[in-house]
């Protein structure tokens, strides 16, 4: 029986307390829901609240979590969706940094 192989997992720890994790696995089956061989947990939080998440939840498929808000993701590659996530981040972090949005 083949299991899924863990193929990428980071983890960065900011000063100001918040923490990025990306996790990626190529699995043997396609995971139910998405058209890929891969399953992916990307977090980005503050003091345990998750401010943005790209995951692929088996039989809900590839989306994302900004904030309250859910929505489907495209996925093409594993590339395209770690800059994804990591330009999210970015982009709230420069938020955060001008005081325009709160972790």
């Amino acid at each position: 029986m083949s299991r899924a192989t863990l193929i990428l997992h980071r983890k960065r720890l900011y000063d100001d307390g918040a923490i990025a994790e990306m996790k990626l696995w190529f699995v043997p089956n396609i995971v139910p829901g998405s058209k890929h061989s891969f399953k992916y947990s990307l977090y980005y939080g503050h003091h345990g609240k998750r401010l943005i998440g790209y995951d692929n939840e088996s039989g809900k498929g590839d989306h994302r979590h900004y904030g309250d808000v859910e929505e489907g993701y495209p996925f093409t590659t594993p590339e395209r969706l770690m800059a994804d996530f990591l330009a999210d981040v970015h982009a709230l972090r420069d938020l955060q940094m001008e005081g325009k949005m709160t972790p």
